[in-house]
Order: C-alpha cells, then structure tokens, then sequence
C-alpha cells in the first residue's frame, strides 16, 4: 500500500519560483543602482529593502484566482 502524496497547484508552485528568482534579483538590481546613482551603502539598502514591501504589496493586491 502506498501513501497519499500531496500535490501542490501547479499555479503555486510556478508563482513561487518566480517570486524567489525574482525577489533576489529585483532587489539586487535596485541596490545596484540605487548604489551608482548616490554611491551611498545606506541608500543602497534602503533600496533593497523597499523592494520586498513591493512584493508584499503585489501578494496583497493580485486575486489569487488568477483570470
């Protein structure tokens, strides 16, 4: 006998990948250019962490039904 094995939506598991391969390079990239543009570490972070509250802001306002 075998066990059940769960198998996650296909959506969700795709919407995560992107969001980690996303996440990573989008805040790479602001901090990037927040860093040529004011050559200062601090701004640069600061950058990089606004970019996860646009993440969080994208998971909030997007239907999760997708259409």
């Amino acid at each position: 006998m075998t066990s059940p094995v769960y198998d996650p939506p296909r959506e969700r598991v795709v919407i995560k990948q992107v969001a980690k391969s996303g996440v990573g390079m989008g805040s790479a990239l602001a901090m990037v250019i927040s860093w040529s543009l004011h050559k200062s570490l601090l701004w640069a972070i600061v950058h990089g962490i606004f970019g996860w509250f646009y993440v969080v802001y994208f998971a909030l306002t997007r239907s999760s039904t997708g259409s």
